[in-house]
């Protein structure tokens, strides 16, 4: 993003929240000069920023039907969790086995801020857990694997709000989060993947009877 205009920027982080959060719905059709008067920003900008949501797989343009809000569907579901299940457990691998003191001391401010949450605030428990999640990539110290992942991890966020409602089961992501650092602290680099798969693993699976019912 470094190599791209502030304002175009600004647009982007502006639309993808909105998208993320489900302000925009998912198939809503998206008006660019319409969204530029709602933000505030200049039409060329905004522009831009559906240019790279398109690219982030998050907006679809199509000649018939113009932009409009990438859809969220089981087969969306099924290709990121299986994605995610694959990629997830590698870099916690990674993580217990290059993990460095500033990397488990991050780790361990992030699994203490998760304890002093109220296990029903769906939405902070939601951010520490991203939170996380890049805490243990950066572990893994692989900056190729942890583009990609934050790429699907930001594919997965529309999921979350779809599910927050839902969320009551966030709360056990606490001590599934102590048992990983734990791992990776011990340089047990099995259970560490074997821990962030069944971790991801349930998270796909509570969406997916969400989505099913």
């Amino acid at each position: 993003m470094e190599l791209i205009r502030v304002d175009t920027q600004q647009a982007y982080e502006q639309i993808r929240e909105r998208i993320i959060t489900l302000a925009l719905a998912p198939g809503a059709a998206i008006n660019p000069q319409a969204l530029a008067g709602e933000l505030d920003l200049g039409l060329t900008a905004v522009q831009e920023a559906l240019k790279l949501l398109v690219h982030d797989d998050l907006v679809v343009v199509t000649p018939r039907h113009g932009l409009y809000v990438a859809d969220v569907t089981l087969t969306d579901l099924e290709q990121i969790s299986e994605t995610r299940l694959s990629l997830e457990p590698l870099c916690a691998r990674l993580a217990a086995q290059r993990a460095t003191a500033d990397d488990l001391a991050v780790l361990d401010a992030l699994c203490a801020a998760q304890k002093g949450i109220d296990g029903g605030d769906g939405r902070s428990l939601f951010d520490l857990d991203h939170k996380f999640h890049q805490a243990i990539a950066q572990a893994a110290h692989n900056k190729y694997l942890a583009r990609t992942l934050e790429h699907f991890f930001g594919l997965s966020q529309r999921l979350w709000y779809l599910a927050l409602p839902h969320l009551d089961f966030l709360a056990t992501a606490v001590d599934e989060h102590l048992n990983l650092v734990t791992a990776v602290r011990d340089k047990d680099a099995d259970r560490a993947a074997q821990i962030m798969h069944d971790h991801v693993q349930d998270f796909y699976d509570k969406v997916r009877q969400i989505l099913s019912d």
